[in-house]
């Protein structure tokens, strides 16, 4: 019973900060789909850098090999030297490699537009035999490429869901995915996503959140845990 209060608990508070975040930025819009591969590729650059590094290593990829095909048994060295600016550049060569040689074995050609045939579970269930794609990567392929309702947890998702208490402290973010997802309506995955991800980069930073500025801060664990600390 007591599970079963803080879920319903928590359901209605990610409702009203959906709402609210909403008010603040919008409601954001669906972009054009990419191919799936192409988002599998620049999910796996992304790994533990920046946006504008992963997005400039995945333009020097493409401009390198305009067809994926070409990469399937080129020199790992040689692609690597292309992503360097995205960090951990021979790890994600060989997991690149990898998972284009795993989509173009299993398939006989280089494409995922199948999945959009399967349901949520199949789909991910999937993805998730290729070497190094982990559960984010599955979300956001499924979310930004497939049109699927699948809830990606980033660095920012996870941040601000746990400072606002909609996740529990020591939630993993694999687990937040399933938490979150039975959080939000599937409906607005997209649109919870991508607010709270601009949230977490304007106002509940990592290093000095803003947090006098916040408009979710009275729901927000975390905020009122700072008032208590300064006032004792």
């Amino acid at each position: 019973m007591i599970e079963m209060a803080v879920a319903s608990q928590r359901r209605r508070k990610a409702e009203s900060v959906g709402k609210i975040l909403l008010s603040i930025y919008g409601r954001p819009r669906v972009m054009r789909r990419a191919d799936p591969v192409d988002t599998l590729v620049e999910t796996i650059l992304s790994q533990n850098t920046t946006d504008l590094n992963s997005h400039k290593s995945f333009h020097a990829l493409k401009r390198a090999y305009p067809s994926w095909h070409r990469l399937l048994d080129e020199d790992t060295h040689r692609v690597a030297a292309i992503i360097r600016s995205g960090g951990l550049a021979d790890l994600k060569a060989e997991r690149i490699q990898g998972a284009l040689r795993h989509i173009n074995d299993s398939r006989g050609r280089l494409e995922l537009d199948f999945l959009r045939e399967m349901s949520v579970v199949e789909a991910d269930e999937w993805l998730s035999r290729i070497k190094g794609v982990g559960p984010k990567t599955r979300a956001i392929v499924m979310l930004f490429s497939l049109g699927m309702p699948a809830f990606p947890v980033d660095t920012h998702v996870h941040r601000v869901s746990r400072r606002l208490g909609l996740i529990g402290d020591k939630v993993s973010r694999e687990k937040a995915q399933e938490e979150l997802a039975q959080l939000v309506p599937e409906r607005e995955f997209y649109a919870f996503h991508i607010n709270l991800i601009e949230h977490g980069r304007r106002v509940c930073r990592a290093r000095s959140p803003l947090c006098h500025e916040c408009r979710l801060r009275d729901k927000c664990p975390h905020y009122a845990s700072l008032m208590r600390q300064a006032q004792s």
